[in-house]
């Protein structure tokens, strides 16, 4: 017997399986502890349960496992952990990767994204913004580049606040090597997920992946200086489709980093004029959207 958490790490280190596959086979889950019986009898293609018996029955990747419990937590969708607000989304990750305090997973969280080649007037804004919101007892996440997220997450630690670094790479990388200093002190002090194998290395395609999750997160999400067509903008479109606040700092038209920005606000993003943020929607709903149709 396997109870759900491992089987899906087991299925996460198998060949032939991505995360399409994964949710079909995580929807016919329906039991605490998973068993050959069960998985020969779920309403699966043949393949996908030829796939999932061998992931089940694969020896070497019981080390894996053990060497990644090793190393971080392992929280999976079906975990007490999972927090309640990235259940809602399309296409949760199944399993997260956690390094730091998982127990903030489960507050207030407003993520911040921007520009990695930020100006002083981000870190102007967010210098002031942060303090605010940890007034608040609100968590801040971002994503732990250069520039408006490494403003972001260095507020708040400097203001004695709770920050999560959702990365888009595996927790064994640092990524950008210059935050190193930062990224640990993240795991000390507040907390650094992601869904990838911890020895998976940092590649483009997986940061806007990792940015439904940034947007998942929250309640609210924040931009500040960034393109038109950024990663950016893409975190703030997903929080707009899921139903979050987007909140955007207007800047002059004369810069290109004020195109995302202001275009947000031009189809409805609220403008922060005074660093303060609404607290009507800081209230964790409890939905489980993973199967719905």
């Amino acid at each position: 017997m396997m109870n759900k958490t491992d089987f899906l790490l087991k299925l996460k280190l198998q060949k032939g399986i991505g995360y399409v596959k994964m949710l079909q086979i995580a929807s016919k889950l329906d039991t605490e502890e998973i068993d050959p019986i069960q998985i020969d009898s779920m309403d699966l293609p043949l393949k996908i349960r030829e796939l999932c018996l061998k992931a089940y029955r694969n020896d070497k990747s019981d080390l894996a496992v053990e060497r990644i419990k090793s190393q971080c937590t392992i929280i999976s969708f079906f975990d007490d952990e999972y927090p309640e607000q990235l259940r809602q989304i399309y296409q949760p990750p199944l399993v997260l990767f956690a390094r730091g305090d998982v127990s903030l997973l489960k507050q207030n969280i407003v993520t911040i994204v921007g520009a990695r080649l930020a100006t002083t007037y981000s870190r102007q804004v967010i210098n002031q913004i942060v303090p605010n919101l940890i007034n608040d007892n609100i968590v801040i996440a971002s994503g732990l580049a250069k520039g408006v997220d490494s403003f972001a997450h260095q507020a708040a630690l400097k203001n004695n606040g709770k920050t999560i670094a959702v990365v888009g790479n595996g927790l064994n990388h640092y990524y950008p090597v210059q935050n190193h200093t930062l990224q640990d002190e993240i795991i000390n002090k507040g907390l650094l997920i992601s869904e990838y194998l911890p020895d998976t290395p940092p590649r483009p395609f997986r940061f806007p992946e990792r940015n439904r999750i940034l947007a998942g997160l929250s309640q609210s999400v924040i931009v500040t200086e960034a393109k038109e067509k950024s990663g950016s903008l893409i975190t703030a479109n997903i929080a707009l489709q899921e139903n979050r606040d987007v909140y955007a700092v207007p800047g002059p038209i004369t810069s290109r980093l004020s195109d995302g920005p202001n275009k947000l606000i031009e189809i409805g993003a609220s403008p922060i004029i005074n660093f303060e943020i609404p607290k009507e929607r800081f209230d964790n709903s409890d939905h489980n959207t993973l199967f719905s149709d």
